[in-house]
Parts: structure tokens; sequence; C-alpha cells
């Protein structure tokens, strides 16, 4: 149901889906474009990941960051958030209103604390009103019986709003922070709640993968190996560092055929004429980000090959 509320679904396979009640989400008004990336279009959706390191009371309270962080969120229609790190339930709140202080139009989907330390992170959805919808009756968490994740994925369904409904991209987002001492592990669960979802909900052939998986494409085995399985970021590092490769988005090109081959890294530094450490300030990530067709497209049988990727 494309409304507010939030309804069960669940996977009678090994993997339970289950909605996450008490998700919150927030509205205001207006939308517009940030600095970085060109204006975005009627034709596109535009799907980032960002990994804002220990997002909490004290990131919150350094006006500069903050202001880098709405004009990032500002570039795209729908944003992953990991590391969401705090005891109060205002943070997100207050950064929505933060991003909206120009007249944007953001709202945001964020899931229960997780972790097996006392050290727990949220995951959250943000996605701009007047070109996202959520499907409420499809939002949840992700759970195996066998306790293979730190930090069990968090899943939403979105639509895009810029073209009728009966003719609009409709797809999961499955947002996934892996714990990096167990990345093979956990990049191997993955694998299998990909397919849980998959098969939880054949109604809905798209779903994206995306987060800070800790792990490069060489490094997906068995995730890497799903049919017809691809990914966005490839041949570029994703931290803010620069030396490593850890933050994707991974889909099926058959299914998912609205994927356009346009991605990017969002370097933080080039963008914002920032230093090294006040780079850092914000996240030891870049957001990474890949464009879709606002429309459905049909599946195929094959898939096309990337157009390429860039960074600014």
């Amino acid at each position: 149901m494309w409304e507010d509320g939030a309804v069960a679904i669940q996977n009678r396979n090994a993997w339970l889906l289950t909605v996450f009640a008490a998700v919150y989400i927030n509205s205001l008004t207006v939308c517009a474009s940030g600095a970085g990336l060109e204006q975005r279009s009627a034709e596109h959706v535009r799907i980032a990941s960002f990994n804002i390191q220990v997002f909490g009371t004290s990131k919150m309270a350094k006006a500069h960051v903050v202001d880098t962080l709405a004009k990032v969120i500002r570039n795209f229609d729908v944003v992953a958030i990991q590391e969401v790190r705090a005891k109060s339930n205002d943070i997100i709140p207050s950064f929505v209103k933060h991003v909206n202080a120009d007249g944007s139009s953001y709202q945001y989907v964020i899931g229960p604390r997780l972790g097996r330390t006392v050290s727990k992170e949220q995951y959250t959805f943000l996605y701009d009103t007047r070109r996202i919808e959520v499907d409420t009756t499809s939002v949840g968490t992700m759970h195996d019986p066998g306790d293979r994740l730190h930090r069990p994925p968090f899943f939403v369904r979105f639509r895009s709003r810029m073209v009728p409904p009966e003719q609009s991209f409709t797809f999961w987002m499955i947002n996934i922070h892996t714990d990096p001492d167990e990345v093979p592990e956990e990049v191997d669960a993955l694998a299998d709640a990909f397919l849980a979802l998959k098969m939880a909900r054949p109604d809905e052939d798209d779903i994206i993968l995306l987060g800070d998986l800790n792990a490069a494409p060489k490094q997906f085995d068995r995730l890497g190996t799903l049919d017809n399985i691809s990914w966005a970021v490839s041949g570029t590092t994703t931290n803010t560092r620069r030396t490593k490769t850890y933050d994707n988005l991974i889909f099926q090109r058959t299914t998912t055929g609205e994927y356009t081959g346009r991605w990017g890294v969002l370097d933080l530094q080039n963008t914002y004429g920032l230093s090294l450490k006040q780079a850092l300030e914000v996240s030891d990530h870049n957001p990474v980000w890949a464009a879709f067709t606002a429309r459905e497209v049909r599946a195929t049988t094959t898939a096309s090959m990337p157009t390429g990727g860039s960074r600014h």
C-alpha cells in the first residue's frame, strides 16, 4: 500500500522477513538540487548509499559537517544510510529538517537499533517525496535464525513518482553494513538474503542490495555468482582516503533493466573543496550512486554492459 503505515510480510524460507513496527516516517515540503552532480531529471531515479561514520549527537553538533551532509543528500532521490549510532531518537528527524531547510521535501524511514555489542547501529533511508514514494506494507528488517549477520539488513520497497503509477519503476532496496571482522561470512549470507526476498515477493523483480559491504567485488564470492548479478561500482575506491572499494549497489541486470549504466562516487574532497581532514569529519566513506529509469522496464533474458562511471 502506497501510504503511511506498516504491515508485516513473511518468507517461508529459512530467512524471516519481519516489519519493524516502530518505523518512523517524517515529512516536510518541496525539492532542490544539491551541489556536486547535475540536476536530477524527471526521466531517472538516482539512488545512493552513504555510510555516515558514527552518525550521532557529536556529528550533528558540528554545523559545517551537517551542512555538507545535507548538500550530499540533495543530490539523490533515495539514499541508504548506514551507521546511525545514537541513543537519542532525534538524530534523523533533526537532520532531515536541515536537509529540508532550503525548501526540499525529504522523508525518512528508519530501522531498529541492531548489533551484538553495546554499540548499536540503525539503517535509514532518506527519500525525496516529490519523486519517490514508499510502499509501507513492505518495510522491515531481515533476520536469519543462524545469526549470521551482526546487523541484519533493512528493506523497503519504493516507487518513482515522475511517471503514471502503472508505468513507474518499483523496486526493493536492501540496506546493509557488514561487520569488518566477518566479511566473508556476512557477504555469503547476503547471497541468501537476496534470494530470500526474491522468493518471498515474486511480484517484485527489482532488488537493489546496497551499502557498506567492507568488500570489493573480487570478494563477493557466492554473492557475485548469483544469476545475472551485477554491481555498479568498479575500478575505483569508495572510502574517503581513496584506498578501498567498500561500498556498492548490487542487482540482477536481466530483471533490473532500469539500470542506465551510469554510476559514480561523490568524492567529498573534490565536490566540496575539503581537505582530507575536513572530509574525514564528514565520514570515512564517500557516497556511491547509480541511475535508473523512472519507468518500469520489462525483464530481459540477456544483460547489457554498463556504460561507465564517474568520480566527482
